[in-house]
């Protein structure tokens, strides 16, 4: 049975520094590498992705975990969604602080919690009753604030800040697929702004059936078209991964000319990606075959 994964560290404009995207290619490299190692001792494409997002949030010049942009506030609020395609459990965060690795609390909400979704306070409260390590602010900003500007179709506007979002995408070799989408958001954002990153369907999806799919970019369009589920369903009608991906990013375009990326991995274990915009540092493993990376 095929085993894959795919990962991204946020389609944006990289244009600052090639020495920051080089870095972001390099952790995204790290991060197939890690997930792929625990896909060939037969772990689990939910395993798989945990384990890749946690590198990635790792990663300083990426916006989650260590690395996020701070609100209007000056405050660091952090997003989350991990999905198990096998029976569509899910678990999501959504304005969390002072946690360094959201993703992995996000899967203790699917497991552990009762619920499918926890925000703010209550995410919070979670964290601290299940022992959940803490950090301070401090640790999760970084000095050199990775802000390129891009612009969005619609209307000329200019964005900060748009992209950095990380997420890794499995197959494992059972054929269950998973998926796993963190950030900590747009810079400058009003408290409690959500994107569409925690939210299933948008930020990401994963369905045995079809594929799994994580999305980065404009939050604000990519909610509105439900572009990870879209993915999927574009697979269901028999488009590969690759293809589905380019598909949904036109209906992007068409229908709001907001930007982003994608990458999927489908049940035949094909890896996709696609972007609109300047660049979107990725990586992915196929079998035992050398990683690939580029953005």
């Amino acid at each position: 049975m095929t085993f894959a994964i795919i990962v991204h560290g946020g389609a944006g404009g990289w244009n600052r520094s090639a020495a920051r995207k080089q870095e972001a290619i390099a952790a995204c490299a790290q991060a197939a590498e890690a997930g792929r190692a625990i896909l060939q001792q037969g772990g689990s494409a939910v395993d798989a992705v945990e384990a890749a997002v946690n590198i990635l949030e790792d990663c300083p010049v990426l916006d989650a975990g260590r690395g996020s942009y701070p609100n209007a506030e000056g405050n660091v609020e952090m997003d989350a969604l991990i999905m198990d395609g096998q029976d569509l459990t899910m678990g999501a965060i959504a304005a969390i602080q002072r946690v360094r690795h959201p993703i992995s609390l996000a899967r203790r909400v699917m497991l552990e919690s009762g619920h499918n979704f926890l925000v703010g306070a209550g995410a919070d409260a979670f964290a601290d009753s299940i022992g959940f390590e803490r950090c301070s602010v401090e640790e999760l900003l970084v000095d050199d604030l990775h802000i390129d500007e891009m612009t969005v179709a619609a209307g000329g506007v200019r964005m900060e800040a748009i992209g950095d979002t990380v997420g890794a995408v499995a197959i494992d070799i059972h054929g269950n697929v998973a998926a796993a989408t963190s950030t900590g958001g747009t810079a400058n954002k009003r408290a409690g702004r959500v994107g569409d990153s925690p939210l299933v369907g948008s930020g990401a999806y994963a369905d045995n059936w079809t594929a799994a799919v994580s999305a980065t970019g404009y939050g604000e369009a990519l909610m509105r078209v439900v572009i990870s589920k879209r993915v999927c369903d574009f697979v269901g009608t028999g488009l590969s991964a690759r293809a589905a991906c380019e598909s949904a990013i036109r209906v992007l375009e068409e229908r709001t000319g907001g930007v982003g990326g994608l990458i999927a991995v489908d049940a035949r274990g094909q890896v996709g990606w696609a972007y609109n915009t300047l660049a979107m540092p990725y990586a992915y493993a196929v079998n035992n075959d050398p990683v690939v990376s580029d953005s």
